[in-house]
């Protein structure tokens, strides 16, 4: 099908402007998980003017569209919706409009690439010998959207048979794309650790139990999880990340509280930090004479694993579309994706897009106050989205 992949391409880069002025309406209004009222909104209401059928709502502020006949063989494509509780100082004219909020990992580019899948697979809708399901989904960062959607069932009626992702990757150039066979992103997931001491007069620290140098102590030790415990080859990571204790310079406080994220490329690995951190906090604390209470509050995500045959055939189309210079296989990343909740239920492929480019700054990395994209990746972006449905389900 190079013919058509091709088509497809030059059909998405008919429709650049439309997906870009979507992705700018998008990121001037970011809103964070099971929020996304408004994000949604825009979802629905472009549905609406290319015709295209939806259930909403679905994990509370999502939307499921779906193409085609509504029969097997079935195959999904999937965006998230949700922004990052991060204040924005990127260089752009379309910045965000709400204090404290940003689109800093890209899920405003992600919708707008699906709606232009959208807009593109609409124009084809009559070689679909199956169905196409569109699952914009919310929560991404912490919520576990992709479990709720799963549960209220959007792998379902029909079920589908493969699942497809993107996520934009400052990393690489745009133009190009990346991925592997296997486990590609981390199981994730954070941890709130609370030290318990006497609090009193800084002047007579005897008289208390200093919870901020037990603490401290903590999170020094918790890094010989890793540098001293961890096979190098067997990757993990533990990361503290937020610290707060006290509010005056002359008063040791009675608790800090502490909070992190933990990183491994298994399940099993995964528990295993788990235990060691309880462990480790447990009897430094005893040590110091004070107590901790240990929580792991947000659901863990497992682990990104593509379906080997899935990527090759990705790389594959996308070397016709691209160039074989412009897809690369890449090592494994210890960022955590909710996409693994799919893959834990059919095939699927999630797939790095590149966004990078030093002549307008787009070169910071996600999650950063600075990110930005270079729009010109987004139309390709729409054509492997719909370049990966139609491999499946075109009759032509």
């Amino acid at each position: 099908m190079p013919d058509q992949f091709e088509k497809l391409l030059n059909e998405a880069q008919e429709s650049k402007d439309w997906i870009i002025q979507l992705r700018r309406r998008l990121h001037r209004h970011p809103e964070l998980m099971y929020e996304e009222v408004k994000t949604s909104q825009v979802v629905r209401e472009t549905l609406d003017e290319l015709n295209i059928s939806y259930r909403s709502p679905i994990a509370q502020t999502g939307v499921l569209a779906t193409l085609g006949n509504g029969r097997q063989p079935c195959v999904a494509l999937r965006a998230d919706m949700d922004a990052l509780p991060i204040q924005e100082e990127a260089d752009i004219d379309f910045r965000s409009q709400t204090d404290g909020k940003m689109h800093a990992c890209g899920h405003d580019c992600h919708t707008s690439m699906l709606l232009g899948a959208a807009r593109v697979l609409k124009k084809y809708e009559n070689q679909i010998n199956g169905t196409v399901k569109l699952l914009f989904q919310p929560a991404e960062e912490g919520g576990a959207g992709g479990k709720r959607m799963t549960q209220e069932g959007a792998l379902q009626n029909p079920d589908v048979d493969k699942i497809f992702g993107i996520h934009v990757w400052p990393l690489l150039p745009t133009g190009s794309i990346g991925s592997r066979p296997g486990t590609f992103l981390a199981a994730a997931g954070s941890f709130e650790i609370t030290v318990h001491g006497k609090g009193g007069h800084a002047a007579f620290p005897h008289e208390c139990v200093d919870p901020i140098v037990t603490a401290s102590q903590i999170v020094n030790q918790l890094q010989t999880i890793i540098s001293r415990e961890t096979d190098p080859l067997d990757a993990g990571v533990i990361s503290v990340s937020t610290i707060h204790g006290g509010d005056a310079h002359n008063v040791i406080p009675p608790s800090v509280r502490f909070t992190g994220t933990i990183r491994a490329l298994t399940v099993q690995k995964f528990g295993q930090l788990q235990t060691r951190l309880g462990e480790i906090a447990q009897a430094v604390a005893q040590g110091h004479g004070c107590e901790v209470d240990l929580e792991f509050p947000d659901e863990p995500y497992p682990p990104t694993i593509n379906d080997a045959s899935l990527w090759q055939e990705v790389r594959h189309f996308s070397e016709d579309l691209l160039g074989p210079e412009k897809v690369e296989e890449l090592s494994p990343v210890m960022g955590g994706e909710d996409f693994a909740f799919y893959t834990e239920h059919v095939p699927g492929c999630f797939v790095a897009l590149g966004v990078r480019n030093e002549d307008i700054g787009a070169i910071y990395h996600v999650h950063h106050p600075k990110f930005k994209v270079d729009e010109a990746a987004l139309p390709i972006g729409a054509a492997l989205h719909a370049c990966f449905a139609l491999n499946h389900v075109s009759s032509s």
